[in-house]
């Protein structure tokens, strides 16, 4: 199976391949390809047909989330909880259209010196039950967020795990010091963050207010939500030196 455009759109194509033996190699479109970005393909369409063929067969994992009303998605890429998927839903899809990515900067800095809805997170690290209370959760099986940036780190698509970045904070202020960490490569050891690696967490409202969550850039529900790792779930056409 071959899939063309951004990630909403590999987004629908996994959907339906999953646990599914066919192979699925992607041509980067649309507003962003976190995938082609990830694996190093490249942005230019043609470019990447070309580099198909050297492409290799391999075997992954995909994130699974679940959430209120029973909803049940499967990702490729990532999971955002909170912060991020306000902004997603906040974004105009008339300026998106016209400008791509500077869409969601926009929808971003709109929201400077709001206050932010909290939600809790449960997890287990090395089979130990830990509890968190933050206002952005990133699940990632990726390195590349949103095409531009690095936030979880050491992650790669062949893992079965998720890296989890949770961001502590009640307003979006603080969120202009994690950025600039962000920038100079210093997340994981700031204070209010915390990155760990988990197969499974459990996600919920702090109080009556709803919050979102995103995955692969498009909305996909609220909270409460469970999102965990579905082994050995597609076979993913990559190139050979992805991963070494």
């Amino acid at each position: 199976m071959l899939a063309a455009g951004g990630d909403g759109t590999v987004n629908e194509v996994v959907e339906g391949m999953v646990h599914s033996d066919v192979p699925l190699a992607v041509l980067p479109g649309g507003t962003a390809n976190v995938l082609a970005t990830e694996m190093k393909l490249g942005s230019r369409l043609e470019r990447v047909a070309a580099r198909l063929g050297d492409c290799r067969p391999r075997r992954i994992s995909v994130g699974q989330l679940t959430c209120a009303g029973g909803v049940t998605r499967y990702f490729l890429l990532m999971a955002g909880v909170g912060l991020d998927a306000q902004i997603v839903g906040r974004v105009d899809p008339r300026l998106k259209a016209r400008t791509g990515k500077f869409a969601y900067w926009v929808a971003g800095w709109g929201m400077l010196g709001r206050r932010l809805k909290q939600f809790d997170v449960a997890y287990e690290v090395d089979g130990v039950s830990q509890h968190r209370r933050c206002s952005f959760g990133l699940l990632s099986k990726v390195r590349n967020y949103g095409g531009d940036f690095e936030i979880a780190r050491s992650v790669r698509l062949f893992d079965d795990q998720f890296e989890m970045v949770l961001f502590q904070g009640d307003s979006t202020l603080r969120y202009v010091k994690y950025f600039t960490g962000l920038m100079l490569n210093r997340v994981e050891n700031m204070k209010g963050v915390a990155v760990v690696r988990t197969r499974e967490a459990t996600l919920a409202a702090a109080d009556d207010q709803p919050v979102f969550v995103q995955i692969d850039g498009e909305l996909a529900g609220r909270l409460p939500a469970t999102v965990r790792i579905v082994p050995d779930a597609l076979t993913l056409m990559a190139p050979p030196e992805y991963g070494n």
